[in-house]
Order: structure tokens, then sequence, then C-alpha cells
């Protein structure tokens, strides 16, 4: 990943590429994002440019031995942490025992987010995180002598899935760190990182990216006429991730769809039947998914309530789920808008606090009964 490649953030590459060339780099920096922005894109070209030797005022070389090595994500002084799901009976409890999976997983797809890592590495059900193991692992290649680089990275993608263990071991790192070493963190709920490593670390706010700079990405990257890039990019709302969804709907969205329209036709029709077998599938995706449903829901709510002010720029719908807006919109009104979305916000609380999502999602359809006839 060089800088050219990363879709906008003009201001932020230039942000980096003077810290680099002046030699004022803070050792311990948080990326945040609120997704598809381009926040490990970020990190991971500015630690190549970090560490390259022949590096001109807007990019790296890509030819000296050290680029040579990112291009392989190789480096030996580049270390990664990243969430992961322990599988013991195949020995993998570590970051590293992963490290040829993320290494095929980076070089496919830059823009990512924690459903397609776990989709990649064929997590099943299981949530993600980095195990309390993983601290004994950065403190042995923190101590390791700098093989080659000028700075050895330590590049952590989602530390607010650190075990508190490992958490507290980071903090004691970055409180007193080794010579020549940085921390790069990238984070999408900033709010759950451990709070004294938010005080430590030198925050980089990496915003949605412009609608200008999406549009051209899809006509450039995917060869759309400019009018069609232009409402792709109006949809994703500066998130690179969802301009590509929206280009050719994936299977997780329609899945989605098909359980939201299901969902509120059984509580319309206060099927209770149909409200269990809904239950019985949306119980076997998995926490994560369960939880990317319900905001999924949450935002289609949002769709449908603004869609009756007939106001195109402000929805941010697909063909698919604009054509159910048509019939389902009348349902979404100032008298339950804010109480549907509630119970929907609450029903994601449960589901984080682990609580049984068959009794969650059928308790959930039984609210929506009343709810969606005022």
């Amino acid at each position: 990943m060089y800088f050219k490649d990363i879709i906008g953030q003009e201001e932020i590459k230039k942000q980096l590429i003077h810290s680099a060339q002046t030699g004022i780099v803070p050792h311990a920096q948080l990326f945040t994002e609120q997704g598809g922005a381009g926040a490990f894109p970020l990190a991971l070209a500015y630690a190549r440019y970090l560490n390259c030797t022949h590096r001109t005022e807007t990019d790296a070389c890509g030819k000296c031995p050290s680029c040579l090595k990112f291009n392989e994500l190789a480096h030996p002084d580049l270390h990664f942490v990243f969430p992961i799901v322990a599988k013991k009976e195949k020995k993998k409890e570590v970051c590293d025992d992963y490290l040829t999976e993320w290494r095929g997983f980076l070089k496919e797809r830059p823009y990512f987010n924690i459903d397609g890592w776990l989709d990649y590495i064929d997590a099943g059900n299981s949530q993600a995180i980095i195990y309390s193991k993983e601290s004994d692992e950065i403190i042995r290649k923190l101590n390791l002598k700098i093989y080659e680089a000028t700075y050895r990275i330590l590049l952590v993608w989602l530390p607010e899935k650190l075990h508190p263990t490992c958490a507290n071991k980071l903090l004691k790192v970055i409180e007193e760190p080794p010579l020549n070493t940085v921390i790069l963190m990238v984070s999408e709920t900033p709010d759950l990182v451990l709070g004294t490593i938010l005080s430590r670390a030198q925050r980089i706010n990496v915003r949605s990216i412009h609608p200008e700079a999406i549009t051209a990405a899809m006509i450039t990257q995917f060869g759309l006429a400019p009018d069609d890039a232009k409402h792709v990019a109006h949809l994703a709302n500066g998130n690179y991730l969802k301009a590509v969804e929206a280009i050719s709907l994936s299977e997780e969205n329609s899945f989605y769809l098909e359980q939201f329209k299901t969902m509120m036709r059984n509580s319309w029709a206060r099927n209770v039947k149909g409200m269990k077998a809904m239950g019985d599938i949306l119980a076997g995706i998995g926490r994560e998914r369960q939880k990317n449903f319900l905001q999924y829901c949450q935002h289609l709510i949002r769709e449908n309530f603004m869609y009756r002010f007939q106001s195109p720029e402000l929805n941010y719908m697909n063909m698919d789920e604009a054509g159910f807006a048509v019939k389902f919109a009348p349902f979404v009104n100032e008298r339950n808008v804010f109480d549907i979305m509630e119970e929907l916000a609450k029903a994601e609380r449960h589901i984080t606090q682990n609580v049984n999502a068959k009794m969650v999602f059928f308790d959930l359809s039984l609210r929506l009964t009343v709810l969606i006839k005022r």
C-alpha cells in the first residue's frame, strides 16, 4: 500500500509525509475512523514511507529493499497484531499463526472490515479478539534487535478488541517504548480502547472520504459512467466499502434486507410462528453478524422515515431497499420511529451482552407488532 493508492485523504497524507520528512514521529499513534475511510491503508502506507530509503516528496520509492519487502508484507521490522479466532486443534492461538492468511487478505483487499476478515478465515459464529497470549508475543517482538529498518513498526488493527491483559501490556510498552519503535493503532470504536492508551497516543481522525474522491475511484476502478459514479458516491456517504457494495449488492446485504422484510411482515401480521422461525435463522449466524443485522435495521428505519419527505439527497438506499421503501415507508412515522430505533438498539445491546439470540429476536418481533401499527 502506497499513499497514491489511498482514496482521498490528501490532508492526512501531507501530515504523515511531513512527520516522516522532519523526523518528528510520535511513538504511539491512533488512527480512528467510522469504517471504510482508509485508516488502515493510511497507517500501512505511512509505515512503508517511514522506512523507505529513497522516498520522494509524495510517496515511497517502491524499489528500495525496504519497499520490496513491504510489497510482500514480510519486512522483518514490521509486526502485525489483529483480532483472531483461536483454533487450538490447529494450534492457532496468536496472530503469527494467521500471518499467511493475513498477508493474503491484505493483498486482496486494502479496504476491509472485521466481517470480511472473519469470512476470509472461515471463523463461523466465533467472535474475534486479540487474546491475552498475544501480550507475550508483543513483548518478544519489541525486544528483538531492529534488523534493518529506521523504525520498527507495530501495527495494531482494532485495539478495542485487545484482551485486558494484552491491553495493559501494550500500555506499558507505550509508556516506555523501545528505541526507534513506532506503534500504529487503527480503531473503528475508539471509545472502547483502554483510556490510558488513548491518553498516551497521538490521535489522527480519518474522516469520511469526500464524495468527489469516491466518484473518481468508481470511474477509474470500475468503469462506471460519471452519473452512476456520483449516485454510488452519494449512497456510500464517505465509506468506500459501502460504495463497492452499492455497485454489486453483496450476499450479506441481500440476506439482511430479506430478514428485515420478514421481520416487519411477521410483526405486522402478528405471525408468531414466522417470528420463531426467523429467530432460529438469526440465532445461527453468529454474534458479529447479528449485531451487524441490527445496525442495518436501524439504518433502514432511518432511511424509510426520511423517504417520506421525498428528498432524494437525504436518502442512502440502494435500488432494492428503495423498492421496498415505496410500500413500507408509510408505516415509519413520527409516532413510532424513535421507539422502533430504541428497540433495535436495545436488542443490539443484548446481543453484545450474550443474551440468548432466539429470545432477543422473538421479543423484538413481538414489541414491533405494537409499534408498527401506531
